[in-house]
């Protein structure tokens, strides 16, 4: 079996964000040859996916918020340890998304044919039941059971978010309670994680060690409001996936559950979209109008702001540095990023 063409021409780490990271542009490039490294194998068919997965790419942002917490508080954040326990929770995302692809039936990731689309969902679910354990695998290597208890609970808490949103697939009757309690469980808790393990790697006090676990959780939480937008309001080519999926995919996010509370009256036109999997009555433009008329954009783009500047206080605890620095300017990019 041929490896992947395009597996020596793999997308830069960071894209849209390149600037802010430039200060880790030595650091991501391990990152991206340990990754290339940790999804090798000396099995034929693992060693193929592997280098599709590579080849994907991805923005790479929770190694370098792994690498950057580090930094922040005096740690070496290009030493071995870092950059393979950085490249590790890139796995652990990586493994996520394989298997929510396989769950939403998928077709696009990152513009490339999603792995389930491209090599069936069996070959997808084992690849990332594969991905995961030879994170964990890179993991115990380092002999820290805290960071083992850490990705632990962090794993459990992402499964568990997936099933509870699979019991609401379809129902537009979801709370923000519900709403945050899923989003947190999916996206915040592995960056709060990232932050947290990169403090321990370099011996932070709990004070900075727990300051930093609370930078990454509001700052998972701002970037997943602001894909709640982008999925509405951005277009294909610039999403690398298919633009307005979450309500194709029964999925509510906060904008329609704010949109519905405005005007309850478009529940039935949106519960069409959800179960025929098309916009065909409700038109992605009208929907936009909707949103807009009812102020939903500000708002939701208000509340992400709101959990961004939550996490700069948390940085307060910490020196003032470059480092420190570059992790203020991403809660800009990430309430004001257009893919």
């Amino acid at each position: 079996m041929q490896r992947f063409a395009s597996a020596q021409k793999r997308a830069e780490p960071i894209n849209a964000d390149r600037e802010i990271f430039e200060i880790l542009r030595d650091e991501m490039r391990l990152v991206e040859a340990e990754f290339q490294r940790q999804a090798s194998s000396n099995i034929q068919v693992i060693d193929y996916l592997g280098d599709y997965l590579t080849a994907s790419g991805g923005k790479r942002v929770r190694p370098a918020l792994l690498i950057l917490a580090n930094y922040a508080v005096g740690g070496d954040g290009s030493s071995e340890s870092v950059i393979r326990l950085a490249t590790v929770m890139e796995m652990l995302h990586t493994a996520t998304l394989v298997h929510d692809d396989i769950i939403d039936n998928a077709k696009l990731r990152r513009n490339l044919p999603s792995l389930n689309a491209q090599h069936g969902n069996q070959t997808a679910v084992l690849m990332g039941d594969w991905l995961y354990m030879s994170a964990f695998e890179t993991t115990a290597n380092e002999r820290s059971l805290e960071i083992i208890d850490i990705l632990t609970r962090v794993t459990r808490k992402m499964t568990e978010g997936e099933l509870i949103q699979l019991t609401r697939v379809g129902r537009l009757d979801i709370s923000e309670s519900e709403y945050f309690d899923i989003l947190c469980r999916k996206t915040a808790y592995l960056f709060s994680a990232c932050c947290e393990v990169g403090a321990i790697l370099a011996g932070a006090s709990l004070a900075k060690q727990h300051a930093l676990r609370d930078y990454g959780m509001n700052l998972g939480i701002a970037f997943q409001l602001s894909d709640d937008l982008l999925d509405i309001t951005a277009e294909t080519e610039n999403l690398g996936k298919l633009a307005g999926s979450d309500l194709l995919e029964g999925k509510v996010t906060l904008p329609i559950i704010q949109l519905l509370e405005a005007e309850p009256t478009l529940a039935p036109q949106l519960g069409k979209v959800m179960s025929r999997g098309d916009y065909g009555e409700l038109s992605r433009e009208h929907l936009k109008q909707k949103l807009t008329d009812f102020d939903v954009f500000n708002r939701v783009k208000q509340q992400a702001q709101g959990y961004a500047r939550s996490a700069k206080k948390s940085l307060a605890y910490l020196p003032p540095t470059a480092y420190r620095k570059c992790m203020e300017e991403i809660l800009s990019f990430v309430t004001n990023r257009k893919n």
